[in-house]
C-alpha cells in the first residue's frame, strides 16, 4: 500500500466576509518533494499555508497533512509540520540557543532530548559556531532567517512550509538559504513560497501557481513550459532591416511570431521569435536570414523560457479566462 501524500487538498475555500481568498483549490504534494507555491500578491498563498498548518480554518473543502485531516485534528497536524511565516516574529532580546530551547519546550520535545535537538538544527542551519550565543536582535537578516528555519525544523516535523524565506536577503544570503533547502531534499517534504522565481526554479521539483484564489497551473518547469509557452524561441541579432529577413521567413512558409524586438544600435537589432515546435531548425533560420537583402546575421541562439516567463503566461491566461469572476462568489457550505 502506497503511503499517503504529505499534503492533500480538495476543493479548499476560504471567505473573509464578502471576499474570497481561495476558491476550490485542489492539489497534492508527495513525500520528499520540494514544491514551489507561487502567485501574485494577494493570490491566496499565505491563506492556504495557514490553513494547512492548522492556524486558520477553511470555509469549505478538506485538507490532510501526513494523512491527518486538518479540520478534525489541527493539533495533530501541528506536531507534524514546521512553519516559517513571512514576517518571522523573533524576540530581539534572547540569545539564539536560548530561543531555540524555549521553542523546543513549546513543541513538546522531550526534556532529555532538547539540548541535542537544538544542537542538531543549529548545525543544519550553520548557526552552531557563528551565532549560537548571539542575541537575536544583533543578527543580520540572513541569520534571522536561518533561526526561523531552525525553529521550523525543531520537533522532527515531516513537512516544512516556508513563506518567503529569502525575502530581503542579498545574493550571498540567498545562496546560503538555497543550500540549506537543498540539504533537506529527500529527507523532508518542503513547500516553499517566494517571489524570487529563479530560486524556486533552482530548488523545487515542481511548482503550483495560484491567481485570484484559484489554482491555474501545477507541474514541473518543463511541463508548464510546454503548456503555456509551446514552440521554440530564438534570440536573433542581425544587422540591417529586420523586416527584410522576417519577410524572407514568411515567403518560405516558416510559422513564427515576434515576441520582442530591441534596437542595440542604429543598424543592429535583437529580435526574439517563436516558431512552432519542430517546424524549422536553427540552421535553416541562419541560411534564410543570411539570404535576406542587406542583412548580416551576427548571432542566433535558442532560448528556453524561464519560470518567470511561465509564471507571467499562466497568470495572464487566468486573468483572461476569468474576467467575469469579478462578481462575488457564492459562499459554499462548510464541509471541512
Amino acid at each position: 500500500m502506497e503511503p499517503a501524500p504529505s499534503i492533500k487538498v480538495e476543493n479548499l475555500t476560504r471567505h473573509f466576509g464578502a471576499n474570497t481568498a481561495i476558491h476550490n483549490i485542489s492539489f497534492t504534494v508527495n513525500r520528499g518533494e520540494i514544491v514551489g507555491f507561487l502567485g501574485p500578491n494577494g493570490a491566496g498563498k499565505s491563506t492556504t499555508m495557514r490553513i494547512l498548518c492548522g492556524i486558520m480554518a477553511a470555509s469549505s473543502g478538506s485538507a490532510w497533512v501526513c494523512g491527518i485531516p486538518v479540520a478534525q485534528d489541527p493539533e495533530g497536524v501541528k506536531r507534524r509540520i514546521g512553519y516559517m511565516p513571512e514576517n518571522n516574529p523573533l524576540p530581539n532580546d534572547m540569545r539564539v540557543v536560548e530561543y531555540l530551547r524555549f521553542r523546543a519546550r513549546l513543541k513538546e520535545v522531550p526534556r532529555n532530548k532538547i539540548r541535542a535537538s537544538v544542537q542538531e538544527v543549529m548545525e543544519i542551519c550553520d548557526l552552531a559556531r557563528t551565532a549560537r550565543r548571539k542575541i537575536i536582535g544583533t543578527l543580520s537578516k540572513g541569520f534571522r532567517q536561518r533561526v526561523g528555519i531552525a525553529d521550523a525544523l525543531l520537533g522532527d516535523p515531516e513537512v516544512i512550509i516556508m513563506d518567503e524565506p529569502t525575502i530581503g536577503l542579498d545574493p550571498h544570503q540567498i545562496q546560503g538559504i538555497r543550500k540549506l533547502i537543498d540539504n533537506l531534499r529527500g529527507r523532508l517534504t518542503v513547500v516553499l513560497s517566494s517571489h524570487i522565481l529563479p530560486e524556486i526554479e533552482r530548488s523545487c521539483d515542481r511548482v503550483i501557481i495560484i491567481n485570484r484564489g484559484r489554482l491555474v497551473a501545477s507541474g514541473t518547469s518543463a511541463s508548464l513550459r510546454a503548456e503555456f509557452l509551446p514552440g521554440t524561441r530564438y534570440d536573433i541579432e542581425c544587422e540591417g532591416p529586420t523586416k527584410n529577413w522576417l519577410s524572407r521567413l514568411e515567403s518560405n512558409q516558416i510559422e513564427f511570431s515576434v515576441i520582442e524586438e530591441v534596437a542595440l544600435s542604429d543598424t543592429l537589432n535583437k529580435v526574439c521569435i517563436r516558431t512552432e515546435e519542430n517546424s524549422t531548425s536553427g540552421h535553416q533560420l541562419m541560411e534564410l536570414i543570411n539570404q535576406a537583402p542587406d542583412c548580416s546575421l551576427q548571432s542566433l541562439s535558442r532560448r528556453k523560457p524561464n519560470l518567470e516567463e511561465i509564471f507571467l503566461a499562466a497568470t495572464k491566461r487566468s486573468w483572461e479566462e476569468t474576467v467575469d469572476l469579478q462578481k462575488p462568489i457564492e459562499k459554499s457550505t462548510v464541509t471541512a
